[in-house]
């Protein structure tokens, strides 16, 4: 377990992180979101001891990193896939690390076939794409087989099959016991992976909690309606003060109206519905709900969401 006790990052007169307090919990995948500029690399760099504190602590399994003499024993971290040194081969970067952690050199081989870099391990890393030095960087966080592993952005630069798995193993690792802490902004991704979030805007907590308990606090609620008679329905419905748009898959969304209203109407006109559901928001729109007032870069201009042409017309 990670605890993080009121941590506070200050650089002059900027806040980086701002009395931060929350759990990362074993035996789960916890997934650190925010906005660009709220303090997570910051946190993490102060999680692995590579920046003091201005105040607050962070320990890991009761202990903070510092005092800990066989680092990538305990915590296994991957914060840059571009931090190794080009002129290394893979095999030999790992077997450094190895050595300076007291790992045997076997372990090395192992997390090379584990990442999928076997092939690779004796070709040199400045010949790497960034896909294959996120596997590399991944392979060096698990060399030391640690009860606790954090990555920042992990999914930078892989396939889909690299993306799928990392979820997979990520997956494993907590399913093993371990402690995983992720960073990322591929919301989609966390809405797949996490069981938790750990939610922060401007080196400030939004929250702490689990991904469902995260999208309920959003307020934005639509009501799905597949129907072979939208033209019918879809006037009706907007003459009740309802938004009515499409998905991907050819179903109304309606936002405006909840799914019993919406029943009525169409069973008071006579429109035959297949499918009448209520959807709670996604990760992304309870995100950006959420953390609108914590934009470093907030822009001026509304993009819409639902998949609608301005005029109205379905695409």
């Amino acid at each position: 377990m990670i605890e993080v006790n009121e941590l506070t990052k200050r650089y002059g007169s900027r806040t980086a992180v701002n009395a931060l307090t929350f759990r990362v919990r074993s035996g789960l995948v916890t997934g650190f979101l925010g906005p660009n500029g709220a303090g997570k690399s910051t946190t993490l760099r102060l999680m692995l001891g590579l920046d003091g504190p201005t105040g607050g602590s962070v320990t890991v399994a009761g202990r903070p990193f510092r005092e800990r003499a066989r680092g990538l024993r305990d915590v296994g971290a991957l914060l840059d896939a571009g931090d190794v040194h080009g002129g290394h081969t893979a095999y030999t970067h790992l077997r450094v690390l190895a050595r300076s952690n007291r790992i045997p050199r076997t372990r090395v081989d192992e997390v090379l076939a584990e990442v999928g870099l076997t092939d690779a391990a004796r070709r040199r890393v400045a010949g790497f794409s960034l896909g294959m030095r996120q596997r590399l960087g991944i392979a060096a966080a698990l060399l030391g087989d640690p009860p606790v592993l954090l990555f920042d952005e992990p999914l930078n630069g892989l396939d889909p099959e690299g993306v799928r798995w990392v979820r997979g193993l990520f997956r494993r690792l907590a399913a093993e016991g371990r402690t995983v802490f992720v960073s990322s902004h591929l919301m989609s991704e966390m809405e797949h992976t996490a069981d938790d979030l750990v939610v922060v805007g401007r080196g400030e907590l939004i929250a702490a909690e689990s991904l469902d308990a995260f999208a309920a606090r959003s307020g934005r609620r639509t009501v799905a309606v597949r129907t072979p008679d939208a033209p019918t329905l879809t006037p009706l419905l907007t003459a009740e003060g309802a938004s009515v748009g499409t998905d991907g898959d050819g179903r109304l969304v309606v936002s405006g109206l909840d799914a019993s209203r919406v029943g009525e109407l169409a069973l008071r006109h006579r429109v035959l519905l297949h499918e009448l559901t209520t959807r709670t928001a996604s990760l992304e729109e309870a995100f950006m709900e959420l953390t609108a007032d914590s934009l470093e870069y907030p822009t001026s201009v509304e993009y819409p969401t639902s998949l609608e042409h301005p005029t109205g017309e379905p695409r």
